[in-house]
């Protein structure tokens, strides 16, 4: 049976690193162009607290990734699986988890690392604004929405995982072939 225990705190884990990306989302970086007392434009950030929650988004996510396939053996170690529905399932799931995880890690890395890329030009009175960097409305966002599938299909694929591994019965008879009736 699955471990209600190891479902929770995955879940918990999970939970909290959508939370973080939610709020990343929330709190990007915007810029204002300001003029100084030279007459040059530059760019002023506001806070960078997206960046860490990104961060923080991405490595609650990865712990939550880590115990789900150290508990599943990372479904290529351990003892076999019987097969059926719950081993098809439990494939399919995997593979599915994995690209799921891959494009969150993606959003919530590259979010973080452009979120925490300011550009600084100053223009000379006249001249156009500068270009303020800014992150891409969505990004984290994405990340997001991809922490949410992912958690349940992770949850799915552990449960399915769990049958298969536990109905499995190795054949305990001899290894032998039986002539013993054609003597």
């Amino acid at each position: 049976m699955a471990s209600k225990l190891l479902l929770m705190t995955v879940f918990i884990l999970n939970v909290i690193a959508f939370g973080l990306a939610v709020a990343a989302e929330q709190r990007r970086s915007s810029a204002t162009v300001v003029q100084d007392t030279e007459l040059n434009n530059y760019c002023v950030y506001e806070s960078d607290i997206a960046t860490g929650y990104g961060v923080g988004a991405f490595l609650f996510f990865l712990v939550g990734q880590v115990i789900i396939m150290v508990a599943s053996r990372c479904f290529c170690c351990g003892k076999p699986l019987k097969p059926g529905g719950s081993r098809a399932w439990a494939v399919i799931l995997f593979i599915v988890c994995w690209v799921f995880f891959l494009i969150a890690e993606a959003c919530l890395l590259a979010g973080s690392v452009r979120n925490a890329y300011h550009t600084k030009y100053r223009t000379i009175f006249g001249q156009s604004p500068p270009d303020c960097q800014q992150l891409r409305k969505g990004v984290f966002g994405a990340g997001a929405a991809f922490i949410f599938l992912t958690t349940i299909v992770s949850e799915f694929y552990y449960v399915c995982y769990s049958r298969a591994r536990e109905s499995f019965q190795p054949y305990g008879g001899e290894a032998a072939v039986g002539l013993g009736t054609f003597k």
